[in-house]
């Protein structure tokens, strides 16, 4: 039979090893992992991303592979092309991120239809596998999911789990299997500190404790009940963990001030689907009735993307083109096409028609060249039904093609607002006011020039909108950011009529 690609890396690592003369025991202690992974890496049962075959590499002083596939690609953009046609949106990386989460509350077989291939996934499957769960792509974006009898998180891929935030959100499914574990602390995007406070108090009432020590979450609990709580911020994804959370406890728990995002809705409806009771989905008080023991077959298929929406949107706008973007969740845009149509924004939309969840409603937005000019009021996000924090960016690059002068407020994020004035490197006219404000002075004619993605999703894919409406070439260098969130970005740009290469 044919050997797998990790078959035949955990071969070479085997005879490497051996050649070597050290023990599994000795090597997992050289490599900071345990002789159990090492075990499952050389019978070729481990999935590795390319870091870790990297650091195999390094202590066995061996170069596995000259690689095409670099994690940190650059794109050259060739600016100012018109854009034409239509696209798609994709399903959404945050409700995915959820979705996944949730679904080892199941002891059956979960199958998730819509997940995205993007690079947050990708780390999440290696979680997964490190820790015994089988979980394999069926189809071209559906997931196969199985959970252990008993997860093995000793064995959990640190190095993935570490470039992730949302691990964290895990907690509320992993509790009702395990009284004591550890999680990593949470990576994702770097933007300044990033409280868990929210999850640590809305978990508190259900009998979770969480204790962070040097670079690790100790996880414990005691007896889970239903609990009635408040939530101690606006999150999502703390939302979402106390959901999940609850829905594994019997009787009825309350979450207040809980929050009404399209991530939080997809969690809601994939659980009822398991057979738990929700009251309030899309409201700020969510009642939730759970079931002890989850074991059931189910399939449900993840919604659309308000934020990639809303990127191909600000495309448009960018290089004043023409083009129609499809299957747009339009109740988490409703304020950001308002906003923008009190700038001028020209655009129509369809009537809504339903995602394949048969909740979420759809529209297909189509824009038209305009010419913009500022808003008299500041733009800021605000938690659902607010300009949504991730949209928030992309008013950066729209406001310098408005002609006055646009204050933008990011109070949500630490330290963001600076990242928006790398588009004075393009020629932007962009005042830092203090860390979460900036004045941008439109309209500028931006010019091509290379700069490095920061290391966060959203301000990295607004420097690339910014750069397709830039005349020349420009380079954008380090890309992992956005390779995290969007799935086949510079293929689908490109079929608009782009003009992107990766280098």
């Amino acid at each position: 039979m044919k050997k797998t690609s990790q078959e035949k890396v955990g071969s070479l690592i085997r005879r490497l090893r051996r050649k070597k003369d050290i023990t599994q025991k000795d090597f997992a202690e050289q490599t900071n992992t345990t002789q159990s992974v090492i075990a499952r890496i050389e019978q070729g049962n481990q999935n590795l991303s390319i870091s870790e075959i990297e650091k195999y590499g390094n202590a066995l002083d061996h170069k596995f592979f000259q690689t095409t596939i670099k994690e940190n690609d650059d794109f050259i953009i060739h600016g100012g092309r018109k854009l034409s046609g239509s696209i798609t949106t994709n399903t959404s990386k945050n409700g995915a991120m959820g979705l996944l989460c949730a679904s080892l509350l199941n002891k059956g077989t979960t199958t998730l239809r819509g997940i995205p291939r993007i690079e947050e996934v990708f780390r999440f499957i290696e979680i997964f596998k490190s820790i015994g769960v089988s979980i394999e792509w069926k189809e071209d974006k559906t997931l196969v999911i199985n959970t252990p009898k008993r997860f093995d998180m000793k064995s959990m891929n640190g190095v993935s789990a570490r470039k992730t935030r949302s691990i964290i959100m895990t907690i509320g499914s992993l509790v009702h299997r395990m009284r004591k574990f550890n999680l990593p602390h949470a990576g994702g995007c770097k933007m300044g500190d990033r409280t868990i406070g929210a999850h640590r108090y809305g978990l508190e009432p259900f009998g979770i404790n969480i204790k962070s020590v040097s670079k690790l979450y100790n996880i414990s609990r005691t007896k889970l009940k239903p609990a009635d709580i408040v939530m101690y911020e606006a999150s999502d994804t703390a939302t979402e963990n106390c959901v999940i959370a609850a829905a594994g406890i019997a009787g009825t728990s309350t979450i207040r001030f809980a929050q009404q995002n399209y991530m939080v809705r997809d969690v809601c409806y994939f659980l009822q689907k398991l057979g738990v009771k929700i009251e309030g989905i899309g409201t700020s008080t969510l009642h939730i009735t759970g079931v002890e023991d989850i074991n059931q077959d189910v399939t449900y298929t993840n919604s659309e993307d308000p934020i990639e929406s809303m990127m191909f949107i600000s495309s448009a706008i960018m290089t004043r083109s023409k083009i129609t973007v499809k299957r747009c969740p339009i109740e988490f845009l409703r304020l950001e096409l308002l906003k923008l149509e009190k700038m001028g924004l020209k655009y129509k939309k369809t009537e809504p028609y339903l995602s394949h969840n048969k909740k979420t409603e759809l529209v297909d937005i189509t824009v038209f060249p305009s010419e913009l000019v500022a808003m008299n009021d500041k733009i800021h996000a605000l938690p659902y039904p607010g300009i949504n924090t991730d949209n928030l960016p992309f008013f950066v690059p729209i406001a310098t093609q408005a002609k006055g002068s646009t204050l933008i407020h990011d109070w949500m994020w630490e330290n963001r607002a600076i990242y928006f004035t790398e588009l004075n490197r393009l020629g932007a006219d962009i005042a830092l006011a203090d860390p979460h404000r900036v004045f941008v002075h439109g309209a500028t004619s931006l010019t091509a020039s290379d700069i490095v993605c920061p290391p966060a999703l959203r301000p990295s894919t607004m420097i690339l909108v910014a750069m397709l409406g830039a005349g020349g070439v420009s380079k954008l260098r380090n890309v992992y950011a956005i390779k995290r969130g969007y799935e086949n970005i510079v293929e689908r740009l490109n079929a608009l009529g782009a003009k992107i290469e990766i280098q």
